[in-house]
């Protein structure tokens, strides 16, 4: 029987390194995210300490967080 890997479980910071270390933020780029796993995993508050520290942007939408991993202002087109 072949072995089978469970992935670990990941802490609080585990879960903020791993979404603010991929290729999307590290350049510049958007990340999204559902809301209720950035509350569950990581906690609303914590989250969005952490973007407003790195200068970053985040709206919510549907269930929803997108954040600008870029420090450029937001505006609303529609």
């Amino acid at each position: 029987m072949p072995a089978t890997f469970a992935r670990p479980v990941l802490t609080a910071d585990g879960h903020l390194l791993e979404i603010f270390s991929s290729k999307a933020a590290c350049s510049g780029g958007v990340i999204r995210r559902k809301a209720r796993d950035i509350d569950r995993f990581i906690g609303r508050e914590v989250f969005m300490a952490e973007v407003h520290r790195r200068g970053f942007r985040a709206i919510e939408n549907a269930g929803q967080i997108v954040v600008f991993c870029n420090s450029e202002p937001v505006r609303r087109l529609v």
